[in-house]
């Protein structure tokens, strides 16, 4: 099976590898921490991505099952095209390209997001960019398993036995208005997640964890 990673991707992982220092990631979560490094030459990330138990799994075993995956913008969805296309050719779907008409009191991407959740309950989300997706996304998984779950605690797991909800969200919106309180609100319900707390964020850190996630599977296909 050939590489997925070109040879200049691998010159500046391995000096990823050298400046990181010592962490406690898993392998698969490091895979994923250095590539979001890559994207954003910003080390901080490292402290600032969260995963649940048994969401990196999950991904992988969705992935190759050709799950579809939703992105909140556009610049997310063509972020990850080509190595979709490279592996599993998944179905990506843009919400915000989904509204045709806004819905009162929404954004478009929000009434996007809200059409795609009727259509692929169980996609993989992944959101970079607006936070008011990922609201309305959390609202709606609330209302199939309501949790209410202090953020400090670790996450849960989705049972099995519940509605249904995301295979994994990756919750990585960036800004300042209601970014840090979408996260928040990812982070207290049960469903497997991969999350950047705080400000940071955007659409290359959220296409970056797909993209580690897709090289991820492809390894273990």
């Amino acid at each position: 099976m050939s590489s997925l990673h070109h040879p200049i991707l691998e010159q500046s992982f391995a000096v990823i590898d050298r400046e990181i220092g010592d962490h406690t990631f898993t392998s698969q979560e490091y895979a994923i921490v250095r590539r979001v490094i890559h994207s954003t030459a910003d080390f901080e990330f490292r402290e600032l991505l969260r995963f649940s138990p048994d969401a990196i799994e999950r991904a992988i075993t969705a992935l190759a099952k050709g799950v579809p995956i939703v992105t909140d913008v556009t610049m997310v969805k063509q972020g990850i095209l080509t190595l979709v296309g490279k592996t599993f050719q998944n179905p990506v779907i843009a919400a915000v390209e989904q509204a045709s008409v806004v819905e009162p009191g929404r954004t478009r991407t929000e009434t996007g997001l809200l059409t795609c959740w009727q259509q692929f309950p169980e996609a993989i989300y992944v959101i970079g960019n607006a936070p008011t997706a990922l609201l309305a996304l959390c609202e709606q998984i609330n209302q199939c398993q309501p949790i209410h779950q202090p953020i400090h605690q670790p996450i849960r797991q989705q049972s099995p036995d519940n509605a249904k909800t995301p295979t994994i969200v990756i919750g990585a919106p960036v800004g300042f208005i209601a970014v840090v309180e979408s996260k928040q609100a990812l982070a207290q319900t049960a469903v497997p997640q991969i999350r950047v707390e705080g400000r940071k964020g955007g659409s290359p850190v959220a296409a970056a964890i797909l993209n580690a996630l897709l090289v991820l599977a492809w390894e273990q296909s």
